[in-house]
Formats: C-alpha cells, structure tokens, sequence
C-alpha cells in the first residue's frame, strides 16, 4: 500500500513539474513540433508504471459490495464514459493529443473555450475520469486506485487552476466564477 501512494505522489510530482513551461522548453528543444504528442506518451509511460507497481503491491481482495450498490456503481462508471465521451467534444482532440502540431495546424494550448459541458463544469474530463473510477471499484486494488487518482485530480486541479488564470486572465477568473469545477449545480452555471 505505501509503496503504491508513493507511485502516486510520485506521479503527481512528476507530472506537475513536466507540465510548467521550463520543462516543456526542454521538450520542445528535444522533440520539436512533436512536444506535446511526446509529452503525452511520457505521462501515458509513468501512469502506466504506477499502476503497474499497483498491480505487483496491492493484492486483489474482492470488496463485499450489496447488489444496490454495484448497480449504483454501474451507473457510475456509465455516467463517467458518457462525460467523457461529451467531454472530448468540447476539446480538439488532435491538438490535445497532439497529433495537429505535428502538421503544424495548431499550437500547443488550446483556445479558451466555454462551450459544450464547459458551460457547466470547467473541468469535464476530470469529472469524468473521477465517475468511472468510482463505478469500477470493486476490490482492495481499485478502490486504492480511485482514492490516488481523485486525490492527484482533485491536487492537480489547483494548479490547472493557477495556469490558467495566468494564460487566460480576467476571462477565466470571470468564467470560473460562473461555472463549477467539477460538479454543476443548480444556481451557479444552472439557472435559477
């Protein structure tokens, strides 16, 4: 268990500190047009090696779960795929993964955009992925799995945050004051 929480931890770091601009300098310098394709085979490659030390440390015990709550959990995991699938609409996903800046159509950041379920949430893709993990927990493994990764989103999310408002200024600190980060309600980009 300790060695998996400080894959985690590790990955978080690691992923922060490559997401600043010094680092994606570097990989620029390196991989040129293809920065942000490289970028995301790096993170694919370390999340990957967390899991992987999951796998050899955390042992499979089933999780006695009522037949309600794996129902629940269904619709969970449902509803998470659904926001993600919604969730890559709202992005393009050729420059997001970084398969446009390779023809040179695009930069590496994308737009500010407030579109689609980026009217609700500003952070759709993390809602998501928070969802479906919560639906599939159904061992000792999992659920430790679900609890790391929302903690790094819910982390990580503070510093995406920051990012943002010194990309995008005052539009998105108007935007964020209009819509939640992870979960829409009724009186914040809902109307009334």
């Amino acid at each position: 268990m300790i060695a998996y929480a400080a894959a985690w931890l590790a990955f978080g770091a690691i992923h922060s500190l490559s997401s600043r601009e010094p680092a994606k300098a570097a990989l620029r310098h390196l991989a040129g047009r293809a920065m942000r394709l490289w970028w995301n085979l790096l993170a694919i490659a370390e999340l990957a090696a967390v899991l992987a030390i999951g796998h050899a440390s955390v042992p499979t015990m089933p999780i006695d779960r009522p037949v309600w709550l794996v129902g629940a959990q269904g619709v969970l995991a449902m509803a998470g795929l659904v926001v993600l699938v919604m969730a890559a609409r709202s992005y393009d996903m050729r420059r997001f993964l970084g398969f446009a800046q390779l023809s040179g159509d695009a930069e590496d950041e994308e737009p500010f955009r407030a579109d689609g379920l980026l009217a609700f949430v500003r952070h759709p893709l993390y809602l998501g992925g928070v969802l479906l993990l919560a639906g599939l927990i159904q061992d000792a493994r999992s659920l430790q799995t679900a609890l790391y990764a929302t903690a790094y989103i819910l982390i990580g999310l503070r510093f995406e945050e920051r990012a943002l408002i010194r990309r995008f200024g005052e539009t998105y600190i108007a935007y964020r004051a209009r819509v939640p980060a992870l979960l829409p309600w009724r009186g914040k980009a809902w109307p009334a």
